[in-house]
């Protein structure tokens, strides 16, 4: 919420006078007591028609990364009346809380779960695959065959398409060692062959007996 008022109460002024040692640190903790004191002025800017609260988007990745403190801290912060609206991301199925040895699905706490709107996502089709890496190939500045990008849209729909975007850096290298500009379908022949997603590793290394023993 933004504000100007035309004039301060004694607690604004209280408000700005614990602020100020914050203000002054580059480092500090916002401590309960200042956090509670920021929203209660908040509040009343809005009750007053002071101040327009404009909600937020907090976006969290990989969500079942969190601990179970930090999905506390969220449940609790999610009660404010100027909480913003909260975005969850994740790719697990059911998996364990981390910190506990609760198992839930997407690794998320039950009551947090009943609290969201879930929706699920689709797995992307050959032809949006191509369209993201063309994307990612124009944003930075590489010059790549129709077929390399074909062939590395192929690698995407059989790994991912996070895995398939950090193959078209050390095949724009192999590309330059060989003199070119344009990554053809050579190079990324060759760095498919060189390297491996997590799937391919992880199924390499339990297919070598008594390598991990």
């Amino acid at each position: 919420a933004n504000a100007l008022p035309q004039s301060m109460s004694p607690s604004d002024v209280g408000l700005m006078s614990s602020m100020g040692p914050f203000h002054k640190q580059k480092k500090t903790e916002i401590t309960e007591k200042l956090r509670t004191e920021i929203n209660r002025v908040v509040n009343r800017y809005i009750d007053q028609g002071v101040a327009e609260l404009v909600p937020g988007v907090l976006f969290i990745d990989e969500i079942h990364m969190l601990d179970i403190e930090c999905f506390t801290y969220l449940n609790r912060a999610l009660e404010s009346s100027i909480a913003p609206i909260v975005i969850f991301a994740t790719n697990r199925g059911v998996c364990t809380i981390r910190g506990t040895d609760v198992i839930s699905p997407h690794g998320i706490p039950i009551d947090l779960l009943d609290r969201m709107l879930i929706l699920r996502t689709m797995q992307y089709s050959l032809a949006e695959i191509i369209d993201i890496l063309a994307i990612r190939a124009e944003t930075e500045s590489l010059q790549i065959a129709h077929d390399a990008l074909g062939a590395i849209g192929n690698i995407g729909a059989q790994t991912s398409v996070r895995y398939a975007g950090q193959v078209l850096t050390p095949a724009s290298v192999l590309a330059r060692t060989y003199g070119r500009e344009q990554i053809d379908i050579t190079d990324v022949e060759q760095v498919n062959e060189l390297f491996k997603d997590a799937k391919a590793s992880a199924a390499l290394l339990h297919s070598s007996t008594g390598y991990l023993a």
